[in-house]
């Protein structure tokens, strides 16, 4: 071979190396990332022609798609749209984007589901569009709605869960959208949706059950009374320190009491009526005296301090994981006292306080959120169901027994505006102080019910209110629990 054809050899060898390394970038190395792309037309088609999967609620689907006529494109269509707004999303074919469970089981939704496999083998020698699998949810249609009729137009969530399996009941989330204004195939239509949503004060697309932190006020006391019990030194008769007002360590800020019953006699209180009559300065006291390792031990054995993961199905295609739930540590006991009272540092979603409710509700145990029951295939056949999932055994089945009966006497005590007739009920109200000059409130309430045989365990903030939790958040739950129990 004389020279000239040897570089020329070499020429072609590094141009098809070169188309080489070119080809394996744009299958391989970026192929996911121009698959997202939302300019990437055959994507958008593709998206469009796929007969996408229902999202069904006791039966019934909630979300669905139809075949436009003398159209291969399908369209999405939300049933009470705004009412599951806040679980199901909103898919977009336009825009190739989704939130909530639409991306959570875009794999089973959309029919790239490995499970899914024989059902894409039938498809493909019989010639059919590419179908989704079905998505059964856990949620309960008429807790949704009480959930959305109680809390009205107030801003705040709602989260009930099955309090021995983990279940998620209802998930609802105020103000709410209609995730129909999102479905659109006019690109520009669509664009202009999400546009006004997304610029809207109120911030509607955001689900402020799974992705917002509050402070939990004192609702968090069950936590601290949990890290104290657990110690086997305190018992829910024991007296503590209360009293009228309490300096916090090193400072001259004085921490009060809400009502008269919660500074005690002679300084000291019992624990019961700590919870009962929420005593800051009880409260404040006992989470110095127990120090922050131990109240942010507990903490985390409820789920502080980690992502939930929400979804609870092993076929997901973006996992559902709410926002982290914080308690502070390695603070000085100032920050600290504030911390046990729900103030300060402390922020929770709404999730985690409904969890907290049902670890107390099912003897300790911490069960993993769920919100998806079933996978089904096109041809409605299971694929795969969801079972009870332990994240932790937080405390004793003793120490939740004492606590059930320190959130009953909140109620037979306090909150006889709770009260359910012939049903034990058992809770905790917050009343956590927010913005400048602590003039506003966010209203809390958890709890669980029947206290001596649980069902239901929920959780209820309304933000940005001038009530108690009691009467502001205390309606809500009480509606949820009645419409639980109804069943």
């Amino acid at each position: 071979m004389n020279n000239q054809i040897r570089k020329i050899f070499i020429i072609v060898l590094i141009m098809f190396a070169l188309l080489g390394v070119g080809v394996t970038n744009t299958q391989f190395i970026s192929a996911s990332s121009l698959n997202a792309d939302a300019r990437n037309q055959r994507t958008i088609l593709h998206a469009a022609e796929t007969d996408r999967g229902p999202i069904i609620v006791d039966k019934t689907a909630i979300v669905s798609s139809e075949r436009e006529q003398d159209s291969k494109r399908y369209a999405r269509s939300y049933a009470e749209g705004p009412l599951y707004a806040p679980v199901t999303g909103y898919f977009s074919s336009v825009g190739n984007a989704s939130t909530g469970i639409e991306a959570a089981e875009e794999d089973v939704l959309d029919g790239q589901s490995q499970t899914l496999l024989g059902q894409r083998l039938r498809n493909l020698l019989t010639g059919q569009n590419r179908q989704g699998g079905g998505v059964e949810l856990t949620l309960n249609s008429q807790m949704q709605k009480a959930a959305a009729e109680a809390l009205g137009n107030r801003k705040g969530a709602v989260v009930a869960l099955d309090a021995k399996t983990g279940a998620v009941l209802a998930m609802y989330s105020s103000p709410t959208y209609d995730p129909n204004q999102l479905a659109s195939h006019d690109m520009s239509q669509a664009n202009s949706n999400y546009g006004v949503l997304s610029q809207d004060a109120t911030n509607p697309m955001l689900n402020r059950a799974t992705s917002q932190l509050y402070p939990p006020g004192s609702t968090f006391k069950t936590v601290v009374a949990a890290a104290a019990l657990e110690t086997g030194q305190y018992q829910p008769d024991t007296q503590i320190p209360a009293g009228a007002s309490y300096t916090l360590p090193g400072t001259v800020t004085q921490l009060t009491n809400a009502v008269p019953q919660a500074d005690g006699a002679d300084g000291k209180i019992s624990m019961e009526d700590a919870l009962a009559y929420s005593s800051n300065t009880a409260f404040a006291q006992l989470g110095v005296s127990l120090g922050d390792n131990a109240v942010s031990s507990m903490a985390k054995k409820l789920g502080f301090d980690s992502p939930i993961t929400v979804d609870g199905s092993d076929y997901t295609g973006t996992p559902w994981v709410s926002v982290t739930s914080k308690f502070p540590t390695d603070i000085n006991d100032d920050k600290l006292a504030l911390a046990s009272i729900g103030q300060g540092d402390t922020v929770v979603t709404p999730l985690q306080n409904a969890m907290v409710a049902a670890a107390i509700a099912n003897d300790g145990k911490l069960m993993q959120p769920t919100l998806v029951d079933r996978v089904r295939s096109a041809d409605l056949s299971v694929i795969s169901q969801t079972k009870p999932t332990v994240m932790s055994h937080a405390f004793s089945a003793d120490t939740a027994n004492k606590l059930t009966q320190m959130m009953e006497a909140v109620v037979t005590k306090e909150n006889t505006n709770l009260a359910i007739n012939g049903v034990q009920v058992a809770i905790k109200t917050g009343t956590a102080q927010i913005g400048n000059g602590n003039t506003s409130i966010d209203g809390w309430v958890i709890g669980f019910a029947p206290a001596d045989d649980p069902k239901i365990a929920v959780a209820v903030v309304v933000h940005n209110v001038d009530l108690y939790g009691s009467f502001a958040a205390g309606p809500v739950m009480k509606a949820m629990m009645q419409e639980a129990l109804a069943e």
